[in-house]
């Protein structure tokens, strides 16, 4: 985004930085990382983090390898998830959900018999954040059930 002088004028008036775009930070030098500070008033940097290219429910991610050639050749390639952007229904808290997630989690799902019950069986150490809070509110409104 390339700003007019008048804008960089007002923006520094207020105290605001100018906002630099990730081709800007580019070509700047900056490095392409996953982290990346948005530019805000002084005393207010906020964290961000860009989208992973990872299944939230079943942790499925970018794997590397080698595209091989008639004659053998190898150079370097990714093999990555089928993901598809799902709006997956919790019955137990009555709650629509949107997850990023692999063609391949969304068959388990289904066969487990819904979010719910998939959640349930899921270890926690491959589900993402999302995924995390609603096991946990999954397991809170069965306690509360059950007792």
């Amino acid at each position: 985004m390339i700003l007019s002088p008048l804008r960089l004028r007002l923006r520094a008036l207020s105290g605001m930085e100018p906002a630099t775009t990730g081709t800007q930070r580019l070509r700047a030098g900056g490095s392409g990382r996953l982290w990346s500070f948005e530019k805000t008033p002084p005393g207010t940097e906020r964290r961000t983090k860009t989208m992973a290219r990872k299944c939230e429910l079943t942790g499925k991610g970018v794997q590397s390898g080698h595209l091989v050639s008639h004659s053998n050749r190898k150079t370097k390639r990714k093999f990555l998830p089928n993901l598809c952007n799902v709006t997956l229904q919790s019955d137990m808290l009555n709650l629509a959900v949107r997850l990023r997630v692999s063609a391949n989690a969304l068959r388990s799902v289904e066969h487990r018999g819904g979010l719910d019950a998939f959640l349930i069986k899921a270890s926690v150490e491959e589900l993402s954040m999302n995924a995390r809070a609603l096991k946990r509110q999954i397991e809170k409104k069965i306690a509360g059930a059950a007792a």
